[in-house]
């Protein structure tokens, strides 16, 4: 066990035992970042409590690693004057996130009792959609002008006062458009000390602009293995600059995003307790759940005209099988589709080749399957007494099972392509939508296939 965690574990002791008292001398011990995790885990009445506990230098930075409704309930027991002092230490883009979440009328006044240079640039973030390159930028970076020396460069960034760390020096021209960038262990060097930093600029430099979904940041930042990333306004002029610290939150909160839609979800889930919420979440794409089990009774409740009632038994027993099968693959495929889309692989592909690929795959898959179930069907259809041959029974269930997997496949594949070219998140196409879906179609197609193969043989038997 680490010492981080044992002083942890201490903490919530003194948490459960009221020992506020020990505390404090347990914080010093701790990252701001440990400290956020207490207390985001601690009981709501405990708050307000441990926040007065920290040392105050560090309080802005717990704040910023609070969850938004642990944040939430501490600064409701706080004043606008003291949410101010705390939010002027603050980054810039912490800043922003945290105020976006106050009510229109606190927010300015909490903003008009700050400073004007750290109002100003938590206003410029403001104005900008939350889940935009713009919206989890800061603005808190450095640009200078190409004529400048590299030992120029130096002493002035030693004059400066960051609250984020620095790894690139960003060279503008006069009209505070992007020209390159110089990585400061370049700036350094002793070589380089006397050229300028026009000489010593990266001039491809990958960009990304204010209005820009932070989702497609996470995919620039991933593909070109990127700490830092440049943001540009409407008119190409940089404006701020996004830190590996957020572009991480980013990808964390696109997979929590993408995994409760697979689930028929929301992520707000994570920050609401009250069931009645979960109620209000899930409840939709349940009911969407419901409407295709209704249609699937119907096709169950007609089925029995076309078949003997042996029949429909001995069949009905392999229609749990069919529809699992084709969920399955359905979910398997889209599941490739959806992760290809978003690492921004799926764009380029044509529908055309996208459905060869499927068609392929679902066919082989079902084919072996398809074989399997046909002769445990034939095994255990034997022993029952029916009015179609058992072998012809059992056929029937490993077509049927070939053609829905295969099916599923390329439905599973299909819908996140098309529903990405509507401009819809591919992510909702999956969990309860297509396996919903599927299980319809597995239906359609076990008894079309049924009823097909049967009139067949009613005809041949005819003639």
């Amino acid at each position: 066990m680490s010492n981080i965690t044992r002083v942890k574990e201490r903490v919530n002791f003194c948490i459960k035992g009221e020992l506020w008292e020990q505390i404090p001398k347990f914080f010093e011990e701790l990252h701001p970042a440990d400290i956020a995790e207490i207390i985001n885990h601690a009981p709501s009445s405990s708050l307000n409590k441990l926040f007065e506990l920290i040392d105050p230098e560090i309080k802005p930075d717990v704040l910023a690693e609070l969850d938004d409704q642990a944040g939430a309930d501490i600064l409701e027991e706080l004043t606008d004057e003291e949410i101010s002092d705390l939010v002027e230490e603050m980054a810039p883009d912490d800043a922003a996130d945290l105020l976006g979440e106050l009510e229109d009328q606190q927010r300015e006044g909490i903003l008009d009792l700050m400073e004007d240079e750290e109002s100003d640039d938590v206003r410029e973030l403001l104005q900008y959609d939350e889940d935009t390159a713009g919206g989890i930028m800061t603005t808190d970076f450095v640009a200078v002008h190409g004529n400048m020396k590299a030992s120029e460069a130096i002493d002035y960034i030693g004059s400066l006062e960051l609250d984020e760390p620095l790894y690139h020096l960003y060279v503008i021209d006069t009209e505070q458009r992007l020209i390159g960038w110089v990585p400061l262990w370049e700036l350094i060097r002793r070589t380089n000390r006397n050229l300028t930093l026009d000489e010593l600029a990266e001039k491809e430099t990958i960009v990304i602009h204010t209005d820009a979904d932070q989702e497609e940041v996470a995919r620039l930042a991933s593909k070109y293995d990127l700490s830092s990333l440049p943001v540009l306004d409407w008119q190409n002029k940089l404006v701020g600059r996004i830190t590996v610290d957020d572009i991480m939150d980013v990808m964390e909160e696109e997979a929590s995003e993408d995994i409760f839609k697979l689930a028929g979800s929301s992520d707000s889930e994570l920050d609401y307790n009250s069931p009645l919420h979960a109620f209000k979440s899930r409840l939709p794409w349940l009911l969407i759940t419901l409407t295709t089990g209704f249609a699937s009774v119907l096709l169950l409740d007609n089925y029995h005209h076309y078949l003997s009632l042996s029949d429909v038994i001995v069949l009905g027993a392999f229609v749990p099988v069919i529809m699992a099968m084709g969920g399955n693959t359905g979910i398997q495929s889209s599941t490739l589709i959806i992760r290809g889309i978003a690492l921004g692989t799926g764009h380029t592909k044509k529908i055309a080749r996208i459905l060869k690929h499927e068609i392929i795959a679902g066919a082989s898959m079902g084919l072996m399957c398809g074989c399997a179930i046909a002769i445990y069907a034939s095994i255990m259809i034997g022993r029952r007494p029916t009015i179609i041959p058992p072998s012809y029974l059992a056929a029937t269930v490993g077509i049927a099972l070939f053609s829905a997997m295969t099916f599923a496949a390329v439905f599973g594949a299909l819908v996140p392509v098309l529903l990405s070219r509507m401009k819809v998140d591919p992510a909702v196409a999956s969990g309860p939508f297509v396996t919903s879906s599927n299980d319809i179609f597995a239906l359609l197609i076990y008894y079309g296939v049924t009823v097909s193969l049967i009139a067949v043989r009613s005809l041949l038997l005819g003639g």
